[in-house]
């Protein structure tokens, strides 16, 4: 039975560290500075208030922002346009990997 308040699917920062390739999709949702200040190697910027216009293939997402109150948000939407997202707990707050970009 569908759920309006199905939960959103999460895995923490050293979860998505350990499933990172080169294919992996992690979509930014922080702001252009936020992204520019350090992100995921080939994480793509798709601010929040633009994550309803997202058209990429149909592939797992991983979300993030900086402590994981928007990438949800970003999460729950993609999740409605047919995208099998998931958040990740903490955001960039929590990441322990390495950066692009930033100081």
């Amino acid at each position: 039975m569908f759920s309006l308040f199905r939960s959103v699917p999460s895995i923490s920062t050293g979860e998505l560290f350990a499933a990172l390739t080169a294919k992996t999709k992690v979509i930014d949702v922080r702001t252009p500075s936020e992204y520019r200040g350090g992100h995921i190697r080939n994480a793509t910027n798709v601010p929040l208030n633009k994550i309803a216009h997202y058209s990429g293939k149909k592939e797992p997402l991983y979300v993030i922002c900086q402590s994981g109150v928007r990438s949800k948000q970003a999460a729950k939407l993609l999740i409605k346009m047919g995208y099998d997202a998931t958040t990740i707990r903490g955001g960039m707050n929590q990441w322990q990997g390495p950066i692009q970009g930033g100081k």
